[in-house]
This record gives structure tokens, sequence and C-alpha cells, in this order.
């Protein structure tokens, strides 16, 4: 167990990861019930040594657009249901343009260009496929989209298009729990989405959240859900009650939870992308992060943008610290830096190929 490893086993526990050790269920129950600030430290350092070995200290570093906040469901998480009686927003094309026009020269590896389940998109999505080929047209960079659940075709139109990654979060693979949180939704058709998007040449983002009522068990179900949809990245994020929605009473946890499973994805998917979201501590909290083994910085917008967040936890903050060059100066200081446009593109044609795929020694 690491709590007992002395520095030299820590470096091999590390060793048997990149070459393929998997880890059992209760192994993972072990990790994940670590208190001791000590052991809790020995279980970042195994997971940085492991993200070293496959990136070394180069970050990848992508832009947020939340283009609109509409949607027509009614997750009990999320600020932007549709029975919450607060203020919205939908750029147009020519306003998505101009925050591109803002990101250029910047040093960014992809956009995300994020939504509701807006039915003004869903109904249309000619009209998002628009979108994507502006922002592509403006930034020539890869292209993310988090649109929610959307059909065959319409994935295979942005694809076309532009759009080569596809973040479609499932919050949580305990079906109970799905159940609580993104009501009346179906759990398969999100399935289903990442599977045919990564059939169709996606690279595809699967994400849980953490403080909602999900135990250690359910979180390993959450951990193993994600290992069966074969995704490129994986995340987690740690909740936060957003005023107006069925959780807002719920008391929010420390992002301890959050770092040790960051952790821990480190070690069940060594050679994968895991964000550090600005969007919940900012660029503090993107240290942290970053120190339990993530290597992306998610959520960065212009020095001047007022686009809304997912978490928004600086939304009436004067200054939010979240552009591109307070990011890099952070990374710097670290000992870290932004990794090279060829280096993103080359992780994308390999992750397309399975590369990543390591053989399996029983623990």
């Amino acid at each position: 167990m690491i709590k007992d490893m002395d520095d030299h086993q820590l470096d091999r526990f590390a060793t048997d990861i990149v070459r393929g050790l998997k880890l059992t269920d209760d192994y993972l129950r072990e990790l994940l019930s670590m208190e001791d600030t000590g052991d809790i430290q020995k279980l970042y350092y195994v997971a940085r040594k492991v993200r070293d070995h496959f990136f070394g200290n180069r970050v990848f570093l992508y832009s947020f657009v939340y283009f609109s906040t509409y949607c027509k469901n009614n997750c009990a998480f999320c600020y932007y249901n549709r029975c919450n009686d607060i203020q919205r927003y939908r750029l147009d094309s020519e306003e998505i343009a101009n925050i591109c026009r803002a990101l250029k020269n910047e040093n960014i590896h992809m956009v995300d260009l994020t939504m509701g389940e807006d039915p003004y998109f869903h109904n249309e999505p000619e009209r998002f496929v628009d979108i994507v080929r502006t922002v592509k047209k403006e930034l020539g960079l890869p292209i993310m989209v988090s649109p929610g659940v959307m059909d065959d075709r319409t994935l295979s139109m942005l694809h076309e298009n532009g759009a080569d990654f596809l973040a479609l979060y499932q919050e949580t693979h305990d079906r109970e729990l799905y159940r609580k949180l993104r009501i009346g939704q179906s759990f398969e058709r999100r399935v289903h989405a990442r599977e045919f998007a990564k059939k169709i040449g996606y690279c595809v983002e699967d994400g849980i959240l953490t403080g909602v009522g999900n135990d250690i068990e359910s979180t390993i179900r959450s951990l193993r859900g994600m290992q069966q949809g074969h995704t490129d990245m994986v995340r987690v994020m740690t909740f936060v009650p957003q005023e107006g929605t069925p959780l807002e009473e719920v008391s929010q946890e420390s992002s301890l939870s959050e770092l040790k499973i960051i952790s821990v994805l480190r070690l069940l998917f060594p050679g994968k992308l895991i964000p550090a979201s600005l969007d919940l501590e900012g660029i503090d909290g993107m240290v942290h992060r970053l120190n339990a083994g993530a290597n992306v910085v998610t959520s960065i917008i212009p020095s001047d943008s007022s686009l809304e967040g997912v978490v928004n936890y600086d939304r009436d903050l004067e200054e939010r610290d979240r552009d591109p060059k307070s990011v890099v100066i952070r990374l710097k200081a670290m000992g870290m830096e932004p990794a090279s446009q060829e280096e993103f593109h080359r992780f994308i044609k390999k992750a397309s190929t399975g590369i990543f795929e390591t053989p399996v020694v029983p623990v």
C-alpha cells in the first residue's frame, strides 16, 4: 500500500503503473479512503511521476466559450437547468468570432464550445455546425464541442466540419445516483453518444462529480464506467451548490476528494488527458490539481471576458485571472510550461489509433 512505501518503492510503483499495472477495486478503496496528509502526498507524488513519464513538464491549455446558457434539461445540480429563474444569454456567430479574435496568438491548444441543451441549436443543429465552422476559420485550432446529447447525424456533421473532441460528462456511472442528478434523462443515450463519436473519429471526454452523495463504492463504479468508455480525457469536479437548484442547500465538500480522484485517475488512465479546471478555485486551485497529476488547464477565457462558466466561483470578482497569460505565468513558476501545438496534434492522432492501450498486469 502507498502509505507504507518509501521513496524507492513509490518510484517503482509509478514504473509499474506505466508498464501496465491494473489496480483492483480493493486497492482503489484504500487509496480513496486515505486521510493522512503524508499518505495523500505520496499518492500525489506517484501520480506526478506517471504523468511526467508521458508528458514531462508540458501542459495543454483549452479556452472556454460558454456560448448559450439556455437548456431544456432539469439537472438537479446545474445552475442553468430549465426551471431556474436566471438571466440567460445566447451568443451569435459574430460575437463568438470576436472572442476567438481575442484569443489569437495566445498559448491555446483547443477551443471548447460549451452550451446547455439549447433547443435553438438542438432543433436546428446546422446553426451549431455554422459556429464550429466560424471558430475553425478564425483560429484554425482543434475544437471541442460540449453540446449535451446530440444524435448520430449531428455528431457526424459537427465532426465533418471541424469538431475534434466531444465532451459529454456522465457525472456518475452509478445508475441510482444518475437518476437523481440528470432527472428524466437516458443513461444509455449519453453512453451511446460518446461511443458513436469515438467510432467516427472524435476524441472523447467523460467526467464525474464528487460531493453529490457518492460514497467510495459509487465513485469506484464511476471510475470503472469511465474505463469501459475508452475515453481520451477524464475529469472529476467538486460539486458546488448553485442557487435556485434542488441541491442548493447541500453542504459543499472541500476539494480534497477531487484531488485524490485526480491522482487515482492518473493511475487508471496513465497516458490520458486529465483537466485542472479554473472554474472551481481559479489559478490557485489549478496548481493543486496539477500537483495531483492533472496535465490540462481548462476554462481559460480572455482577460476582459464576462462569459459564464459551469460553477462561476468568480462571477462577482473584479479580477478573474483566468486569461492565458496569467495561467502561463503561474505554470512557469511551477516549473511547467505550455506544450507546443504540434504536441497536441500528435496526442489527438495517437488517441484516435488507441496507442495508449496497455497490457493488463495483475496486482
